[in-house]
């Protein structure tokens, strides 16, 4: 085996598949920072371009999973976890959770901040005021084995080569490759000290995979690998065209989300949240009634106590914004489509999101929508509301949202999960 980075990248370059040892030091050497970015951005174009097989692609995994601190959750049981490939007004996470829990899963959950179009939880959950994601190892534990959930933002120290892999990525047009994609997101989720990982693969306008062939080579991809380390592991395949809820915007979607927690609020939410912990409890082998747990609030008392033992207070939750202004239906007729990219960018426009890592969020900004696609709506009507804390911002947003908002004839409805892939159906 060469200890040559140079070495390992001409063996990729001509198309050879690396052993499992080779990628460890390439690896390891780049977090010690014994390669240099110029190698190792040599590298990450050789398999932009040449792949990596399932083994590979396995190995690179464990590789980043183990660069750095990981979480031992063995004690505790069967561990879930869930993760989103990024969407707009998708706020499953605070849905399913709490729903899994109280059906008596435990999930340990390491979460993000949102950049660019898309949301991130951690930034959700913390426009709940005192709401601490920032948990020690010792708090984090704890939670898991009192309460069975808990979500925490990710460590400095968890999977650092991860951090250093895609930072270099982003500046080298190799961000989108299948196996490095799956690496990264599973990496995370396996240093994090998951054994059953439930993933929610979104495509369309506002998602990063924009047709569904894409989306399932990465979820079966990522099924293959989980499989092969070891993990239990499913995809959901689901709609990103539209935005996945009512609400957008950090402060509304944690509102949207305690409305379908109190078995109200937003269709398509639910029903893509019902699926995910569906999915989860499969994994875990725990059959349950998830309809009859959402009906009796059964899932929004754990969720009460989830912000409480964060240190978060509820009944501050409100929207604080300087501005509101609703969009009136200019015709009759139905609430055809809403393009999930444009709205996205629009409510980062209004500042709840974020253009570089280092911006701060405005909580109480965002779109709400009155209409399901695929509603009727009368003339003069609410379609949407815009919240702002800025006059211009605000007519800005109205101006994008007129075209953006399209009223038809006929009603136009479209599936919100699209397919679902175990362990079993790739045997």
């Amino acid at each position: 085996m060469s200890r040559r980075a140079v070495d390992l990248i001409a063996k990729k370059k001509e198309g050879l598949s690396l052993q499992k040892e080779e990628i460890e030091f390439l690896v390891n050497s780049y977090v010690k920072g014994q390669i240099p970015d110029y190698q190792m951005a040599a590298f990450l174009m050789a398999v932009y371009f040449r792949g990596l097989n399932p083994e590979e692609t396995a190995n690179l995994t464990m590789s980043m999973a183990y660069s750095g601190e990981t979480f031992d959750l063995s004690e505790f049981g069967f561990i879930l976890d869930k993760h989103s490939t990024g969407g707009v007004g998708d706020t499953t996470t605070l849905v399913v959770l709490p729903l899994v829990a109280a059906c008596g899963g435990k999930i340990a959950k390491l979460s993000g901040r949102g950049l660019g179009h898309t949301g991130g939880t951690i930034d959700k959950l913390e426009s709940i005021s005192g709401f601490n994601t920032e948990l020690s190892e010792t708090q984090f534990f704890k939670q898991v084995k009192e309460l069975g959930v808990v979500v925490a933002g990710q460590t400095k120290n968890l999977v650092p080569a991860d951090k250093l892999l895609y930072a270099l990525r982003d500046v080298t047009a190799t961000v989108d490759s299948l196996p490095l994609i799956a690496a990264s997101i599973m990496s995370k989720k396996i240093a994090g000290g998951a054994d059953g990982i439930v993933l929610d693969v979104k495509v369309g306008r506002g998602a990063f995979m924009k047709d569904i062939e894409s989306a399932r080579d990465l979820a079966r991809l990522m099924v293959k690998m989980g499989n092969h380390v070891g993990r239990k592991v499913t995809a959901v395949i689901s709609d990103m065209e539209t935005p996945l809820s009512l609400a957008s915007g950090n402060k509304l979607e944690v509102l949207e989300a305690l409305e379908v927690l109190k078995g109200k609020g937003s269709k398509r939410l639910r029903e893509l949240s019902l699926v995910l912990a569906q999915e989860m409890l499969y994994l875990a082998e725990i059959d349950a009634p998830l309809e009859k747990v959402l009906q009796e609030k059964e899932a929004y008392k754990v969720f009460e106590e989830l912000v409480s033992y964060q240190g978060g207070d509820l009944s501050q939750l409100k929207l604080e914004a300087a501005y509101q202004k609703d969009i009136l239906a200019l015709e009759s007729g139905y609430f055809v489509d809403a393009d999930a990219l444009q709205i996205g960018e629009i409510v980062c426009e209004l500042g709840a999101g974020r253009k570089v890592k280092e911006d701060s969020i405005d909580p109480d900004v965002g779109v709400y929508l009155h209409r399901e696609i695929g509603d009727k709506i009368q003339k003069g009507e609410p379609l949407a509301t815009v919240y702002a804390n800025d006059k211009d911002l605000l007519n800005n947003a109205i101006e994008r949202l007129q075209q953006v908002l399209i009223i038809g004839d006929k009603p136009s409805l479209r599936p919100v999960v699209y397919e679902i892939i175990r362990d079993e159906d790739l045997l």
